[in-house]
Order: structure tokens, then C-alpha cells, then sequence
């Protein structure tokens, strides 16, 4: 049944796959490559601290549309489809009245272990997760595009091929979207892009051309140690992706406002993980490092106005029920997140103290991100089978005060066995409350060899 509400936002969430926090200028990038995204932050709201809840392409979007952590959703790791004949968070959106589109990489219609396979063919109306009105994606968006020129399908599953730059045609569906647009209800966005995400079957990131001459004198991020992975041939392009993905907002925006209906848009602006440029294991993902899970999260609009910075922690798992208290729709209990409005009218009493993250494919790992520590665990076991297990061990430790670039692994140090202790017990509270099962967890000195 249709609720009855009024004054409705229209909301966009726009999505970057693997973009870093610090590629954005409000939260210290020094080269002018979010001009845009900076204004957002200026007149909006910026969290300093948002994070990932699962730094796997895959997962991460399970989570945003099921509501849940990814071993809740079914979807631990990529190539696995969560069940689509739970409600989603489209779904919801219909029932209120709005309409729904989604535009760039879905990445949840292929299950390998069935046999499903869209990676490169069209998704299925019932494999779509509610998005009704207007659809213009592809499943797994690297494998039917490079930076430049691809296609996608349309929602008669006919293919519409690009030619130009991948964001910017990606950014057009939306704007093509919302300018012809037939009826006055309000809207749920869903804008997916694939940059700055590595084009898979070239390793390697593929900014705009003329990235690498117009972004060579970046400051290198702490975190990337000085002999490890491919950050000195990458980092222009990445930062030219980054940049690509600012000036298509700055264009939204401009639509918007053309329309007459930015004033009552809320813009949500995160990625699904970052990248750690294979300075943490053999690819860009799948770690507990901050380059890895911390994104930016930069909201403007109605009840997002004032440009605060909000130094709470919060995690994509916090999204979906933000969403939905934004229109107006009941919050489902299902749901483990919390929204983060409160937290723009200074209500932060109460609020978490720490973020979970599920890791898989690389491990099967767990995380917590405190303020001042970052705690991680791992199982033995084979990470592409096995969600999680009964006996983790000790793996990571990390002093974010005192070593906010990870350089210094605390795990075996005697000195922080107290604070290991205390870590130790809130990561079995967390996995308790979430996956239902109170794991052991053992000194890193007791893993099996």
C-alpha cells in the first residue's frame, strides 16, 4: 500500500567503486581534483569517519540493498546472488510511491554456483532488486567496458553501446534520466559507477586521457610503503579517475538545479572500499588497512545542510536505514545498521564506538576500526567456500594514534595484551549480535602452521 507522505526528497545514492577517503579535497587530497564534491562537503554534511562494512565489490552491495551484514545477505563473496525474493531496498522505495532507477555496475545478478552467468548479458527483471523505472546497467561493468567505450543494457535487455569516457557516459544515463522524467513522484537514484576501480583485464586504473600529465605531482599517501606495489605507475590515472567521477556530479548537480529540484534532493556521495595498490597482499582490496576500508561519505540536501564535519564512526552498514528514514519509510528491523541522521542534529549519545567489517576472498577475516585502534582476525579455512568459522586468530593490531598509517603490526607486542584483551572481547560481541555465534579466538602465537 502507497503511504501517504509529504514533501518527499528525491534521493540520489552515487556510487565509486574503490576510491580512497583521501582522493577527495576535503579530506586532504591537495590536488584540485573534487572541486565539486568539495562544495557538497561545504554546504552539506562531511563524515570524516565512514568506512566499509565488507571491502569486496560484491558483498559491499549485497549489504546496501539487503540491509544486512554480507554473511546475512548470502553474499560473501563475488559471483555469489543474494536471494531475490527477499525484500529489497528498492522494493521499499516502490511501496511508498517513489520511483526507482539504477544506472552503471550491479554486480549481484551472477551465481556461479548455480550456473547463472550475466556478466556479460542482460539481468533479468527479476534479478534487479526492485529497480523498476528506469535501468540502464551492466552485472559486472569491467567485463563489458574499458575506461573508454562499452555497453550496457537498458530495461528491454536491449544492449546500448557508449563511445567516450566510461563515468561520464555512465553519469549521462542518470542526467538522461531525471530530464525526462514523466511524473511528478519523487525518485530513488541508485548511480553505480565503475571508477576508479582498475579495468580488470588490463591491471591497471584508466583515467581520462591526459590524467597521468595533469595529476604526476601528487604528495604519496602515507600508507603506501615506497617498495611495495603499483601506486608510482598508477596514482595520476587513479586521481584522474577520481576526478572524472567529481566533474559528472558537478554536472547532476547543474541538472538538478536546472529542473528546479535540487533544493529538495538529498546526495548521497561513498564508494564500496578503497584500494591499498597491492601494498597489503597481491591486489587493491580485501584487507583491514585504512587505504583499503575508509571511504568518503559526503551528504547534501534536506536535513544535510550547514557543512559540519561529523567525527563519529560510521559504516556502509549505516546506509540503508539512512535511506529510509530520509523518505519517510519505516526502518525494518532486519536491518543492522543505524541511520545517520541523528548524528547531523548532535545526537551522538549512544552512538557505536566501533565499526565491524566481514573480509573474505583474501581470508576469512573480521575487523573492528575503534577510534584508536584497529583490531583483526582471521580463520583458516578456504575464504571462497566458507563464510566464517568457530576459531579465528589474532592477525592485526594497529595503534591509530600513534601510527595512522599501519606501519607497525602490535599483535604480538606484550605491552598491548590488555588492549587486545578488551578487543578481543568486543569482536565476539560484534560477531555474536551479527552472525550469531560467539567465536574462539586465538593468540597469533597459536595458529597452526
Amino acid at each position: 500500500m502507497e503511504q501517504k507522505m509529504q514533501n518527499r526528497p528525491n534521493i540520489i545514492f552515487y556510487f565509486s567503486d574503490q576510491q580512497r577517503w583521501d582522493t577527495v579535497g576535503c579530506y586532504g587530497q591537495k590536488l584540485d581534483v573534487t572541486p565539486h564534491l568539495d562544495q557538497l562537503a561545504k554546504e552539506g554534511i562531511k563524515f570524516e569517519y565512514a568506512f566499509t562494512c565488507q571491502p569486496v565489490c560484491g558483498p559491499a552491495r549485497s549489504c546496501l540493498q539487503l540491509g544486512q551484514y554480507a554473511t546475512n545477505t548470502g553474499c560473501f563473496t563475488n559471483g555469489i546472488a543474494p536471494d531475490f525474493t527477499r525484500k529489497m531496498l528498492a522494493d521499499y522505495f516502490n511501496e511508498a510511491g517513489y520511483e526507482t532507477a539504477y544506472v552503471g555496475k550491479w554486480h549481484l545478478a551472477t551465481d556461479e554456483s548455480i550456473g547463472e552467468d550475466y556478466v556479460t548479458t542482460a539481468i533479468p527483471e527479476g534479478r534487479r532488486g526492485g529497480y523498476k523505472d528506469y535501468w540502464m546497467a551492466s552485472d559486472v561493468l569491467e567485463f563489458t567496458s574499458h575506461g573508454y567505450n562499452g555497453y550496457v543494457f537498458d530495461k528491454e535487455n536491449q544492449k546500448r553501446e557508449f563511445i567516450g569516457y566510461r563515468a561520464d557516459c555512465i553519469n549521462n544515463y542518470a542526467i538522461d534520466y531525471i530530464r525526462n522524467k514523466q511524473t511528478d513522484d519523487p525518485f530513488f537514484l541508485f548511480i553505480s559507477q565503475i571508477e576508479p576501480h582498475h579495468q580488470n583485464d588490463r591491471d591497471r586504473y584508466e583515467g581520462p586521457d591526459g590524467s597521468k600529465a595533469r595529476f604526476k605531482d601528487y604528495e604519496k599517501p602515507g600508507d603506501l610503503a615506497e617498495n611495495k606495489g603499483d601506486w608510482k605507475m598508477s596514482y595520476p590515472d587513479y586521481l584522474g579517475c577520481c576526478h572524472s567521477l567529481d566533474k559528472n556530479v558537478g554536472r547532476l548537480v547543474e541538472t538538478l538545479k536546472e529542473k528546479g529540484i535540487y533544493e529538495n534532493t538529498i546526495i548521497i556521495y561513498t564508494s564500496d572500499h578503497g584500494s591499498h595498490f597491492k601494498t597489503r597482499n597481491s591486489e587493491y582490496k580485501r584487507s583491514c588497512h585504512e587505504g583499503c576500508i575508509r571511504v568518503p561519505l559526503i551528504v547534501h540536501g534536506p536535513g544535510f545542510k550547514g557543512g559540519k564535519v561529523i567525527n563519529e564512526l560510521v559504516s556502509l552498514i549505516d546506509l540503508p536505514p539512512t535511506l529510509l528514514e530520509c523518505a519517510q519509510i519505516e526502518v525494518p528491523e532486519a536491518f543492522e545498521g543505524h541511520s545517520i541522521r541523528p548524528l547531523t542534529q548532535g545526537q551522538m549519545s549512544g552512538w557505536q564506538e566501533d565499526v565491524f567489517l566481514q573480509i573474505s576472498e583474501s581470508q576469512i577475516g573480521r575487523a573492528i576500526r575503534t577510534k584508536q585502534y584497529k583490531y583483526a582476525i582471521r580463520a583458516q579455512g578456504d575464504p571462497w567456500k566458507v563464510p566464517s568459522e568457530t576459531t579465528f586468530y589474532e592477525d592485526y593490531l594497529y595503534n591509530l594514534e600513534e601510527d595512522p598509517h599501519e606501519q607497525n603490526n602490535l599483535i604480538e607486542v606484550a605491552a598491548y595484551e590488555g588492549v587486545r584483551e578488551k578487543l578481543r572481547e568486543r569482536m565476539k560481541k560484534r560477531m555474536e549480535e551479527v552472525e550469531k555465534e560467539c567465536p574462539i579466538i586465538l593468540s597469533s602465537s597459536e595458529r597452526s602452521l
